[in-house]
């Protein structure tokens, strides 16, 4: 038998959800009742813009008071109030949005959907989030139309009667619970007033009843900024503006290297600042801050949905107001309209890097080490990044200079590079000496760009620039002594005795140095990468290392000559100075070097 019928939903089951689960803050109600409060001030100037009302001339504004001995916080507004029908209509029924029926009946008539941000109807009720007791008195900007009040305790009942406000408008009274106590303190209810609210459209006077009265007259400031740069026009903002912007949002005195002003209002309606700041840590990647909005109205940090992971490296603020927020107004929901505002981002963030680059380029060049572990994550991340900036990646020498990819200092088709300028001190001197250039990479992130480029630029092998001896160093005019060179090999083989160690004989353009040692570059990626994981891939092996004796060294030369005790003893000095150029001595290691330095003097 098929039967029809009509699904009831219990309050008293509802106002427990609403409470628990509706927000993930629970501050976020305060962001709730003031973007009502806005959005009932847009309502009233919307109809006074189309005649419906004669506008009264009050200025727009909402107050906050805490009343701490009473344990009450008042927020009020004078917007367009409502009449005792309306109450009845718009706040008994949970879910009924009065933002979204306002829209559909005068959207032929006004653009309010351009400020008004309330869209499910169920903002209020987060009022009990803080609250055992709420509430209303409100007065309709309609002649003739009586003051009206509503209460209730968050159950299933409520009351309403005859309310006592004066002017056009609505105040909301939260009995905070004591659950909700932390939001009696002023400093707290100001930092989220803050957090929340601090680009809101109107005015926001926050005061306390528990204030010292005196006779002088007390100076209004609102707490809250109603025209952010994001605003106004690219070409109306000044250098200063957007420097103090910087400073007011994120409470930051290093001032930020360059910016981005957002400016879109086809396909979709998005405004906004991107900051690129000045990283602090050279070494590691330092958290940037992308604050999101929606008509003002603060949603939350770093969502990666609309700003693409590598983009959290900056700092900036991001309004739009066509995105698909969820009931929650704190996520967002699968949409196609999101993907589309993400890709357009990162496009913006490339154009604009080109634009400096083309333009600026000594500020560029300036700003390149700031900006380059931002750019090289985004291009591990997102390819088609790079393939948008690849040409205005910079690479710096260590010669101190700039070069993009295609100005690369080569040998055949390697790429040298250091990833420790005062480790690899010794081989930089080396290449110096011998007019050779290389790249400098010593930022963390710099493992994996090394590999992500060889994926990319398939034709050109990077190399460490401890890892070989290029032919470029190699003296080939000088006859190789195959059998002094295995003689030689032989010698420090004994002296040594590390059967794993390679030991080769070559002449290097570098008479002052008696040897160095080698790296494995491949071993050396693969443990440097497993070292970053906190060894994942379990302990990592030692990449393997080949000592490289000089026979261009008088040193090495004239070693052949000693008495076997000085010869070891040199041999094992010679090797303890070609580890000490690669890497810092363990314990033990450094133990071993000083005392036979010790002797090593005595043979004076």
């Amino acid at each position: 038998m098929e039967r029809k019928g009509q699904i009831k939903v219990d309050s008293e089951n509802l106002f427990p959800i609403i409470k628990k689960w509706l927000y993930s803050d629970k501050d976020i109600f305060l962001r709730e009742l003031v973007a009502n409060g806005c959005d009932a001030i847009k309502k009233y100037q919307s109809l006074c813009l189309i005649g419906e009302t004669e506008d009264d001339g009050i200025k727009p504004r909402m107050d906050v008071v805490l009343d701490k001995s009473n344990s009450i916080i008042r927020i009020s507004d004078n917007g367009i109030g409502m009449t005792d029908e309306e109450v009845e209509k718009y706040i008994t029924q949970i879910a009924f949005s009065g933002a979204q029926e306002f829209l559909e009946k005068y959207k032929d008539k006004t653009d309010a959907d351009a400020g008004i941000i309330g869209h499910f109807g169920l903002g209020f009720y987060s009022a009990y989030m803080a609250a055992d007791n709420v509430e209303i008195e409100t007065l309709s900007y309609q002649p003739g139309a009586q003051p009206v009040h509503w209460e209730s305790d968050g159950a299933s009942t409520y009351e309403i009667s005859d309310g006592s406000r004066t002017e056009k408008g609505t105040t909301i009274i939260l009995h905070i619970s004591e659950d909700g106590k932390e939001f009696l303190d002023e400093y707290k209810l100001r930092s989220v007033l803050r957090k929340y609210c601090h680009f809101m459209p109107y005015e926001i006077y926050f005061s306390t009843t528990d204030e010292v009265v005196t006779n002088e007259p007390k100076e209004e400031k609102p707490i809250n900024n109603t025209s952010p740069l994001w605003l106004k026009a690219p070409k109306d903002c000044t250098t200063e503006e957007y420097e103090d912007f910087y400073r007011e949002t994120f409470t930051d005195m290093n001032l930020p290297l360059f910016w981005i002003h957002l400016n879109v209002d086809y396909p979709f309606r998005l405004k906004g600042i991107l900051y690129f700041p000045k990283q602090t840590d050279k070494l590691q990647v330092m958290p940037g801050e992308i604050k999101l909005f929606s008509n003002q109205v603060y949603i939350a940090d770093n969502i990666k949905e609309v700003v693409p992971e590598f983009l959290m490296l900056l700092k900036g603020v991001i309004d739009c107001p066509d995105l698909p927020l969820n009931v929650s107004r704190s996520f967002l929901q699968n949409d196609g309209e999101v993907d589309k505002i993400s890709k357009h981002i990162t496009k913006k963030v490339a154009d604009k890097l080109i634009s400096v680059f083309k333009n600026e380029r000594k500020d560029y060049e300036s700003y390149w080490d700031d900006i380059s572990p931002f750019i090289k994550f985004g291009c591990i991340k997102d390819e088609k990044f790079y393939d948008r900036i690849k040409d205005i990646i910079l690479y710096k020498t260590i010669n101190d200079e700039y070069k993009t990819f295609g100005e690369l200092p080569k040998q055949g088709e390697k790429v040298y590079y250091v990833s420790g300028t005062d480790e690899q001190a010794q081989y930089i001197k080396i290449f110096k000496d011998n007019g050779l250039d290389a790249i400098i990479l010593e930022h963390n992130i710099d493992t994996h760009f090394v590999t992500f480029l060889e994926y990319k630029e398939s034709e050109t092998k990077f190399v460490r620039i401890d890892a070989e001896i290029g032919e470029a160093l190699t003296d080939s005019e000088s006859a190789a002594d195959t059998k002094a060179n295995e003689e030689l090999i032989e010698i420090f083989k004994n002296a040594l005795g590390m059967e794993k160690l390679v030991i080769k004989a070559e002449a290097i353009k570098a008479s002052d140095t008696p040897a160095i040692i080698t790296v494995n570059e491949y071993e050396r990626r693969m443990s440097d990468i497993n070292k970053i994981y906190g060894n994942m891939f379990g302990e990592a092996s030692k990449a393997s290392e080949t000592l490289v004796l000089n026979t261009a060294s008088e040193v090495i030369k004239r070693l052949p000559e000693l008495e076997e005790d000085k010869r070891n003893l040199l041999c094992r000095h010679i090797y303890d100075l070609a580890v000490l150029s690669l890497r810092k001595l363990t314990a033990a290691e450094l133990e071993g070097f000083v005392s036979r330095s010790v002797q090593v003097l005595g043979l004076i």
